[in-house]
This record gives C-alpha cells, sequence and structure tokens, in this order.
C-alpha cells in the first residue's frame, strides 16, 4: 500500500513589478510498504518532470509573457497575466498499484486556457510502468476492440446531446489514439483523448470507461 504526499513548486513572476507569470506545480511523492527502491525511483520520476516544468515556466513561458506585457504596454492594450498550473489525481491506489493522473493548465491572456493531461500506472514491486496491452492480455487486437466501443460509446452520446463530438469522429478516435492516455481506477480502466483530439472544447477532455 502507499501513501501519498503533494509537493509544489510555485512562484510569482515579475516584471519591472508587473505580474506577469504564475505558475504551481503540483506532484506526488510516495512511501510504500512494496518496495523502498521502487517508490524512489517513482518519486524520481515526478520530481524531475516538476523541476522541467519549472525550468519552462521560468525560462520559454516567462519571456513570451514579457513580451506579450511589453507589446501590451506599448499598444496601450490590457495586459492578462499568464498561469501555469500542474496538478494531479490519484485514482487507483491498492496493494502495489497506483494510477494517476496530472492535468497541466497553461493561460496565456486569451479567451480560455488550455489543458494537457498526462497518466501514469505503476507497480510499486518493480518500479516500472503498467502499459495498456497488460490489462488486455491474450488478446493482439484489443485497440480495434477499445476503438469499436468507443465509437459506440459516442454515437450514444452525441443521439443524447448532439454537437459535442467532430463529426468525423471514427477517423479522428482512430488517428488520435494514444496507448499512453489510460489511467485506472476501481471501476475499471478510462481511455482520454485531449482536447481538440475528437471533440470542441467545450466538451473538455473526453473519457471512455472500460469496466473490470
Amino acid at each position: 500500500m502507499q501513501t501519498i504526499f503533494n509537493k509544489t513548486l510555485t512562484d510569482n513572476l515579475l516584471y519591472q513589478n508587473i505580474p506577469v507569470l504564475t505558475y504551481t506545480i503540483h506532484y506526488p511523492c510516495f512511501t510504500t510498504t512494496c518496495s523502498s527502491s521502487a517508490a524512489e525511483r517513482i518519486n524520481n520520476f515526478y520530481k524531475y518532470q516538476a523541476r522541467q516544468k519549472e525550468i519552462y515556466c521560468r525560462t520559454t513561458l516567462y519571456k513570451e509573457a514579457v513580451e506579450q506585457a511589453k507589446y501590451a504596454n506599448e499598444n496601450q492594450f490590457p495586459f492578462n497575466s499568464y498561469e501555469f498550473l500542474s496538478v494531479f489525481e490519484v485514482t487507483y491506489n491498492q496493494d502495489c498499484i497506483v494510477s494517476l493522473y496530472t492535468d497541466q493548465y497553461t493561460y496565456l491572456g486569451g479567451a480560455h486556457g488550455n489543458t494537457l493531461r498526462d497518466s501514469q500506472t505503476w507497480d510499486f514491486q518493480t518500479g516500472k510502468q503498467l502499459s495498456l496491452s497488460d490489462f488486455f492480455p491474450g488478446n493482439p487486437s484489443f485497440v480495434e476492440d477499445i476503438l469499436a466501443n468507443i465509437n459506440t460509446q459516442i454515437a450514444t452520446r452525441e443521439a443524447a446531446d448532439p454537437s459535442t463530438y467532430f463529426e468525423d469522429f471514427p477517423s479522428l478516435a482512430q488517428g488520435n489514439f494514444n496507448l499512453k492516455g489510460f489511467y485506472v481506477k476501481p471501476e475499471g480502466i478510462v481511455i482520454y483523448y485531449q482536447q481538440y483530439d475528437i471533440a470542441p472544447y467545450s466538451t473538455g477532455i473526453p473519457e471512455f470507461l472500460f469496466p473490470f
């Protein structure tokens, strides 16, 4: 069994006393009754990810925010401070298995921000990630079966609430399918797509449950 702690990197970056970028990066830290060396390996994974995100914020994103602030000031436009927020959600934590996803929200001063999702499912005995194929043993055509089920679920949703998905969702679902785009919860496996992959922004991040 694993105990999860939240760690945070955060700062409010200024340019000429003007707040131009705020970032908050939450990431998990684990203790476990399974394998301490596996937990250390997994903790290092998330620590490294968090530091890379912070470097991105303090260099690339900060530079873009400053340039936009300068442009807004020169042209007497209002400037909306940039924001970067990374939060994780643990969806499964039983025995030596943990599954979670991280939503990374970036706001660049426009009408709305964008969210990018990432996920991992870990075996705390070995320190290795589980793949989607591990949950469909002995089924070489599991991807085709998943896609057929997703198309059925979308058709049902469209019948109840039209225009929540793009018209060509079957080809988009196949073309944008990502073997790493899943997480586990007690009820089953959740397959997800990124914003705009198969649906408009208003639909959010589409999710499809495959019960155990």
